[in-house]
C-alpha cells in the first residue's frame, strides 16, 4: 500500500511537469499545486549564500528574498541541518529562532512555513521551503509528497546541470552564480570602506538591507556600481 501511495504521488508530480518541462518556474509551481498549498520556493546555496532559484506566487518570492537578504530562515536551516523544518504557526512559534525573519514573512502574508532540504546523498543543494497564509501543519500526505517534490527538484537541477556543455553552467545557474558574484564583490568592496572582515560587511550589508527594506541584491548591486558607499566610523551611508 505504502508503495502505491509512493507511485501515485510521483505520477501526479509528473503529470504536472509534463506540460512544461522542469524549468525553476515550472519546479515551483508544480510544487505548490502537487502540494496542496498557497505558496512554493526553492533556494540554491551559492558559495555559502541562500540565493533565491523559484517561486510559484509573490509571496513566496518575497519568502525566498526575505531569507537571502538576512540569512535566516526556514530554507537556511534546512539547507545546514539535512532535515525538514517546519513552523506551523509564525505568530506563535514553538520556539523563537528566527527574529528578523519571522515578522517581516508575517508581513508578507505567510501564516506557516515548511522547509526541505535539496539533496542526494551527501551532496547539499539547497532547499524547497513552502507556505500557506494561516497556522497549521503539513498532513502526513503533504510531507510524504514534499519529500518526493523535494528530490524531484533536486534531480531537475543536478539534471539541467549534467546537459550543460562542459566547463559552462546551465542557463538557470548561470544567473544564480551572476547573482553570487555580485554579492561577493559587494561584501569584499564593504570590507575595504568598513575597515572590516568579509564576514562582518556581510552583517552590515544585511543591515543596509532590512533597515531600508530594501532587499540584499539591490544594496549589492548599488556598492558595486559605486551608488552606495559604507562608511566606516558611525556605521552611517552617504
Amino acid at each position: 500500500m505504502s508503495r502505491d501511495r509512493d507511485n501515485t504521488r510521483l505520477a501526479r508530480v509528473l503529470a504536472i511537469l509534463a506540460g512544461g518541462g522542469r524549468s525553476p518556474g515550472i519546479l515551483c509551481r508544480a510544487s505548490a499545486e502537487s502540494l496542496g498549498v498557497a505558496g512554493a520556493g526553492a533556494m540554491l546555496m551559492v558559495n555559502g549564500l541562500p540565493t533565491p532559484l523559484c517561486a510559484s506566487n509573490g509571496v513566496a518570492e518575497q519568502l525566498e528574498e526575505l531569507q537571502s537578504t538576512l540569512g535566516e530562515g526556514p530554507c537556511v536551516d534546512a539547507h545546514e541541518s539535512g532535515r525538514p523544518i517546519s513552523e506551523p504557526d509564525l505568530a506563535r512559534p514553538r520556539r523563537a529562532r528566527w527574529i528578523a525573519f519571522t515578522s517581516a514573512a508575517l508581513e508578507a502574508g505567510a501564516g506557516a512555513v515548511h522547509s526541505f532540504p535539496l539533496r542526494l546523498g551527501g551532496v547539499r543543494l539547497g532547499a524547497l521551503t513552502l507556505y500557506e497564509p494561516t497556522p497549521g501543519g503539513l498532513s502526513d500526505d503533504q510531507h510524504a509528497d514534499a519529500l518526493v517534490m523535494a528530490g524531484v527538484v533536486t534531480e531537475a537541477i543536478l539534471s539541467s546541470q549534467a546537459h550543460a556543455p562542459l566547463d559552462t553552467l546551465s542557463p538557470e545557474l548561470e544567473l544564480l552564480a551572476e547573482h553570487g558574484a555580485e554579492l561577493h564583490q559587494a561584501t569584499g568592496m564593504a570590507s575595504v570602506q568598513l575597515g572590516v572582515s568579509v564576514a562582518e560587511a556581510l552583517v552590515r550589508l544585511r543591515g543596509h538591507a532590512y533597515a531600508g527594506g530594501r532587499l540584499l541584491s539591490e544594496v549589492a548591486a548599488d556598492v558595486v556600481a559605486r551608488r552606495l558607499v559604507l562608511e566606516s566610523e558611525h556605521g552611517t551611508d552617504p
